[in-house]
């Protein structure tokens, strides 16, 4: 196993941008692989002037450096309390806004590492990585201490069932199997990363057990989100469902 000697680096960025003149709430959006929950979070942060948190890119950040250092899973559930400690007290996740974009960009020691997260072979193993109590239990109070003055749109697995609980808005989302798996293998491809659909597809599989099977925060609707199932709407009507959720909230959306 490698040793550890990254020191601290960078801090959570929140993105500069006017906010409108209403109370800011959080925005809560979970649901399965593959569901568009980053495109419709990032257009909510844009057009609210809130901070974007993609809470699956920390997850994905943290298998990244596991992978670099040679450590196998076998390895993290042998580590002892203070053997993790140690690990994620070298892990230094930050998101810093991408000035041609306007987008936050996830950043692992001082690295740019956006596009790293997405290989395939991290994607295989992030599951059981964020199902490791120690490694939620870390993230997750990061995560909250984004939202602490609310103004956040944050999605993942856990953010309105375990990390911001009372979020004055959740969105649940869906969509069929075979659906998610299409958009998977085009996103992929169209990075460059060469991926078979059977690949996808075990891939998703795999991360749907997992994530709603582990002990530690699984996956589930809460009780007050509201269910988006996008099988069939485009990238426009669902943003358009999202922002009429929004304006019920009494939250003011600027033009």
């Amino acid at each position: 196993m490698s040793s550890f000697n990254f020191p601290p680096s960078g801090s959570f960025v929140m993105q500069e941008k006017p906010s409108v003149k209403s109370p800011k709430i959080i925005i809560a959006i979970d649901g399965y692989s593959s569901c568009g929950k980053s495109t419709l979070a990032k257009a909510l942060a844009k057009k609210l002037g809130y901070s974007y948190i993609d809470s699956g890119a920390m997850y994905r950040a943290v298998t990244l450096f596991i992978q670099q250092h040679d450590i196998t899973m076998e390895q993290l559930a042998a580590m002892t309390e203070k053997q993790m400690a140690g690990l994620m007290d070298n892990i230094h996740i930050s998101f810093h806004v991408n000035p041609n974009t306007g987008l936050s960009e996830v950043f692992l020691n001082g690295l740019n590492v956006e596009t790293r997260i997405r290989d395939l072979k991290v994607s295989d193993w992030v599951s059981p990585v964020s199902a490791i109590p120690e490694i939620r239990h870390r993230m997750v109070e990061l995560q909250q201490s984004y939202g602490s003055h609310k103004g956040v749109v944050m999605d993942g697995r856990d953010i309105g069932t375990m990390v911001f609980p009372s979020a004055e808005l959740k969105i649940f989302m869906t969509a069929r199997h075979e659906i998610r798996a299409k958009r998977r293998f085009d996103e992929l491809n169209a990075k460059g990363f060469m991926v078979t659909m059977d690949e996808v597809m075990k891939n998703i599989q795999d991360r749907d057990y997992t994530d709603t099977h582990r002990s530690e925060s699984p996956l589930r609707q809460a009780d007050d989100a509201v269910v988006l199932d996008n099988s069939n709407l485009t990238e426009q009507e669902q943003f358009q469902f999202a922002l009429d959720l929004v304006r019920k909230k009494n939250i003011e959306v600027p033009a």
